[in-house]
């Protein structure tokens, strides 16, 4: 094993180091390489013109620019505390070069045959830096450590900035992490050694596949870029993904009421309603046949209903909260009362879903209205004061401008909440695939997670805006001061057992909101925590064996000691869920199954309002 001159790194395996190889890094064929360049820069002109077009036919306006603005407004308040105090500023830049300068002596020091330790290592999860030549080659090991170092010192400006509340440092730090990921060696053909080495090896084809692929990306989002995270073409619904029988048994203007077929000889006399995300699509919750979280209530005995939300558009505009509970789950109520007969039924809510679903029950108790008889809430957040990283996002003239935005069409673009989301977590949803798109020039593969993710949906005005301002820019719910149907509504009222799921990884509605939320409730509450982020902590079957839960007493006190009294169990929590279901009602009944002429039988599953697309 040839030495790298560092003791141990923690980067690079023993088999791969070795001194670096130049002829990795020489064209082999100088024509080709001159020639894909100037295809690449064909290319690059055509992506470029596919931008343009519809700002200069007046189809694109400036509200786009409202995130670039509000970043401008966050950094200039960050910046001004350190240029205001020039000790200070010199006292942060001697620190950086201090950290320069002991990079560049190592490097120095291992090409005269030292060894020496490295000044910085990427965190082992960090997937960017596992080229040998990282650790190998000098120069791009010392590019790898100074970009490292100087996201550190990034962050570190950030916590060390004072004068700032701690939202306006909360957006400083994230738009700074943007920044950070965005500048990395990693994404840039000279200064990666991996994607050099493919360029060379490629004649820079990669790059004219590349640039095609942006091209075609800024087409598909009529003028913006809509970055491709799998391959589409393998997922059709009906056919690969939402494959589950059922029919939709009813519809209106907002929704649509599927019922699945039932696969045993009995089934659980309550039937169970599922109030998904209206911000996505219902399917996630019935992938592909094996993740299938509806298929395998189903095979539990479960009578499933499901709400498929419309995609919105101007027609829409003006329905909130009140219209979403009235026609949407009060619709699908009275829909499982005829279809059934039952007046008992399980309600499960997911995540902005489940938000919602909290709100109808508080409103509907007031009304005497008591068919839901339990509640189970996944990754779901009813108290905002420690809301997730969407929070950023959220202040009064975020809003303010997002809604006089939402007021020209009635809606929000789908795209829009798909950036964001994907911007929460872009060093694992947007930079990778930057790379292997554009850079590499490669087809991502057939995913159908980001599949499902990519299938954005609109945002009606009213709905969106009621959301915002209060659930997350004034907590109401939480507080018993929302106003539904010209009443408060108080979560005290629900007082039906609630079974409240969070993931310990979750991003968007994280596991101690969720926990303080469980305890505005008037009932028993059983708080579980899944492993994973805010889906693969939900969408987790049984026979993968994947991931873990916990379990421990009521969800009181602090959510640390919770969770340090917690027991630990293998696996999925869905049998976990089926027991508590069945605890709260074991009757059964003979299946439901549908009946030839049925008229209320208006079509098969996943239904026409999935299909509708942005």
């Amino acid at each position: 094993m040839a030495d790298t001159g560092y003791r141990n790194d923690g980067n690079a395996s023993d088999e791969n180091v070795g001194h670096p190889t130049i002829d990795d890094y020489l064209i082999k064929d100088p024509e080709s390489f001159a020639l894909n360049l100037a295809r690449m820069i064909e290319q690059a002109g055509k992506a470029a013109a596919a931008w343009a077009e519809p700002r200069e036919k007046g189809l694109k306006n400036g509200d786009a620019d409202e995130p670039l603005t509000d970043m401008v407004r966050t950094l200039s308040q960050f910046l001004e505390f350190w240029l205001s105090n020039p000790a200070r500023t010199l006292e942060a830049q001697t620190r950086l070069f201090s950290s320069f300068l002991s990079i560049w002596t190592n490097s120095i020091r291992r090409m005269a045959g030292e060894t020496v330790e490295p000044v910085a290592i990427p965190e082992p999860k960090d997937k960017r830096f596992r080229d040998e030549d990282w650790v190998k080659n000098p120069f791009f090991d010392f590019l790898k450590q100074a970009y490292l170092i100087a996201g550190k010192w990034a962050d570190d400006l950030i916590e060390k900035t004072d004068g700032l509340d701690d939202h306006t440092k909360r957006k400083a730090a994230f738009y700074v992490r943007q920044f950070v990921h965005a500048a990395s060696p990693a994404n840039f053909v000279f200064t990666n050694p991996e994607l050099f080495k493919e360029t060379v090896a490629a004649s820079g084809m990669n790059l004219v596949n590349g640039m095609r692929m942006l091209t075609e990306d800024i087409i598909a989002g009529n003028g913006d870029l809509r970055l491709r995270q799998a391959d589409y073409r393998h997922f059709r619904l009906g056919e690969t993904v939402a494959t589950t029988p059922g029919k939709v048994v009813a519809r209106n203007d907002l929704v649509e009421i599927i019922q699945y077929a039932p696969a045993t000889e009995e089934v659980f006399k309550r039937p169970l309603l599922i109030c998904p995300p209206w911000i996505n699509k219902f399917y996630i919750l019935d992938l592909t046949p094996e993740k299938s979280f509806i298929r395998w209530l189903v095979a539990q005995g479960h009578t499933v209903f499901v709400i498929s939300w419309v995609n919105p558009d101007a027609r829409h505009a003006k329905k909130g909260w009140e219209a979403y509970i009235e026609e949407g789950i009060l619709f699908a109520l009275d829909t499982i009362e005829k279809r059934t007969g039952e007046r008992k039924i399980n309600a499960i809510g997911y995540c902005v879903g489940g938000t919602l679903l909290c709100a109808a029950l508080a409103l509907i108790v007031k009304r005497g209205d008591e068919r839901v008889k339990t509640a189970t809430l996944l990754t779901t957040q009813v108290d905002f004061e420690h809301a997730g990283d969407l929070k950023i996002f959220v202040d009064e003239e975020q809003v303010r401008a997002l809604e006089a935005a939402m007021a020209k069409d009635g809606y929000l673009d789908g795209t829009k909440m798909l950036g964001v989301f994907n911007m929460l977590r872009s060093s694992d949803l947007i930079w990778p695939y930057v790379v292997n798109n554009y850079i590499r020039g490669k087809e991502p593969v057939p995913f159908d997670l980001l599949y499902w993710n990519a299938d954005a949906t609109r945002m009606s005005a009213a709905n969106h805006s009621f959301y915002l301002r209060n659930c997350y820019l004034e907590n109401r719910l939480s507080r018993g001061e929302m106003v539904l149907g010209g009443q408060e509504i108080s979560l005290r009222d629900v007082g039906v057992p609630v079974y409240s799921l969070a993931a310990r990884d979750d991003h968007i509605a994280p596991a101690p909101s969720v926990f303080a939320g469980s305890r505005c409730f008037g009932g028993d509450v059983t708080y579980v925590l899944a492993g994973s982020g805010h889906i693969a902590g939900v969408v987790n079957p049984p026979d993968r064996r994947k991931y873990q839960y916990w379990t421990g007493g009521k969800p009181e006190g602090a959510y640390g000691d919770w969770l340090n009294d917690s027991q630990e169990h293998a696996g999925s929590w869905w049998p976990h869920w089926q027991e508590w279901i069945e605890t709260q009602s074991r009757k059964k009944a003979d299946a439901r199954h549908f009946q030839p002429g049925d008229p209320d039988l208006i079509d098969d599953a996943p239904g026409a309002y999935v299909r509708m697309r942005i």
